[in-house]
This record gives C-alpha cells, sequence and structure tokens, in this order.
C-alpha cells in the first residue's frame, strides 16, 4: 500500500508520497514513487504511483524511453493520454499472464505540472487508464490508502491558500494516515512548483527523525488534544 497525494491552488502545485512498499509484514522496501521531469523554463512534469509495483515501473520505463514520451508531449491533457495508453497496453499483454497467477492488475498515477503557455494541471490516472482531473472547487487528488488522510484535506485545503500552507496541510494528512496505517511509511517525498515558473521551487525527501515533521506530528497531537477538550461535553444521557 501507499500514499500520495496532490494539491493545486492558484499558487502552484505540491505533491506528496510515501516511499513504502510491502509484500507483507517481513518483505517491506523502499521505493521512490514520486517522480519528476523538467526542461527548465519550459515544462515540468511529476507523477506519483501506487499499486503494483511491476506495473508501475514499467509504464515508468516507457514513459522515458518510447518516442512519445512526457517531454515532448504537445500538451499537458495529451501526456495525461500517453499515460492512460501505456496502462491500456500493458494491460493487454501482461493482464492475461497477471490473472493466472492470481495478482491484480492494480496500479494508480497523479500526473501533475505545467508546460508554458498552459494552465498548471494536476490528474489522476486510474488501472483502466481514463483519468480525472483537479478542479478549484476540490483542489486536490489522492491515490493509495487516502481514506486516513482525506478528512485533513477535506476541512483545510482551499484553492485560494498559501502554496506552503497547503505543503503543511499535505504533511498533516500524511501523518494521519501513517498513524493509522503501517503500511504507509517514510521517507516522504516533496514537490513543490510555483505556477508559471516550470521549474520545481522544492524537492525534498522527509527522513524519518527529520527535526520539522517530528515537531508537526507532536503539534498536531497536541491540537487535535485541545479541541477535543475545549468543546462541551454532549448533553445527552445522564450525567454523572
Amino acid at each position: 500500500m501507499t500514499y500520495c497525494g496532490g494539491i493545486l491552488v492558484r499558487e502552484g502545485l505540491v505533491m506528496f508520497a510515501d516511499t513504502r512498499t510491502n509484500a507483507g509484514i517481513d518483505n517491506i522496501s523502499t521505493f521512490r514513487k514520486l517522480h519528476v521531469f523538467s526542461d527548465p523554463k519550459k515544462r515540468i512534469m511529476a507523477i506519483a504511483s501506487s499499486g503494483n509495483l511491476s506495473i508501475s515501473q514499467s509504464v515508468l520505463s516507457i514513459l522515458t524511453g518510447e518516442r512519445e514520451t512526457l517531454m515532448n508531449s504537445p500538451t499537458m491533457f495529451q501526456a495525461a493520454q500517453r499515460v492512460g495508453n501505456i496502462i491500456r497496453s500493458i494491460h493487454a499483454t501482461e493482464g492475461k499472464a497477471l490473472e493466472a497467477a492470481d495478482v491484480t492488475f492494480d496500479v494508480s498515477f497523479l500526473f501533475g505540472g505545467q508546460i508554458m503557455g498552459e494552465r498548471m494541471r494536476l490528474f489522476m490516472i486510474y488501472s483502466a487508464g481514463n483519468f480525472i482531473e483537479c478542479t478549484t472547487d476540490t483542489p486536490y487528488l489522492q491515490i493509495g490508502e487516502h481514506k486516513y488522510g482525506k478528512p485533513v484535506l477535506d476541512r483545510a485545503v482551499a484553492y485560494e491558500m498559501d502554496l506552503y500552507d497547503a505543503l503543511k496541510v499535505g504533511l498533516v494528512s500524511i501523518d494521519s494516515t501513517m498513524r493509522s496505517n503501517l503500511s504507509v511509511g517514510m521517507p516522504i517525498d516533496l514537490l513543490i512548483v510555483r505556477r508559471d515558473t516550470c521549474e520545481a521551487e522544492l524537492i525534498y525527501r522527509i527522513e524519518p527523525g527529520e527535526p520539522y515533521f517530528s515537531d508537526l506530528r507532536e503539534r498536531w497531537s497536541a491540537a487535535l488534544r485541545a479541541a477535543h477538550i475545549g468543546i462541551p461535553r454532549p448533553p445527552y444521557g445522564r450525567r454523572a
């Protein structure tokens, strides 16, 4: 399992991904799931993956090795279509063999970025190759083990918020997920791209014990405890 997210606000794009993969409690590994492709000042694209590692690695290899790649796609929409087409192609060639081995064809991607002259965009691409796009009404998308981190994003993310506030909310969302599901774990990879720059403003990996993230986790826990204490007792039933 994994947890990856993208937040698209007016100022730019935040993407984050954990790095844990596992095939059982005794077979846990670390693999990068957030990959960045850039041609400075011209285009920047990032793709985060969830699901079967062999399938996601095959998709990435084809995206970087074929004639039609992310880096020569005319538009972000067409680039998302290319990702979807590659997923369908891999399913056509390997789907039956995986099914025979009782392996589910399970993969999904977050794909975001900007080509200069276009607007910044963020897509979620499903295992069938189809995709949806992030909107200003709901300016975030998630893949993987998303249910624990979703309530934080639902309550706190807004399109007009500061770019680094969006990163902070994303980190709280990751922390909430990690506390509830051990299959999501550190290190955590981060990307920030400011709109109309076509360059990464931040590419960073949070390692276990990193001071800011450790402090954020403690502060968020303390804030939740304080909020619970500060809410009046429910006026239901008998009082002791």
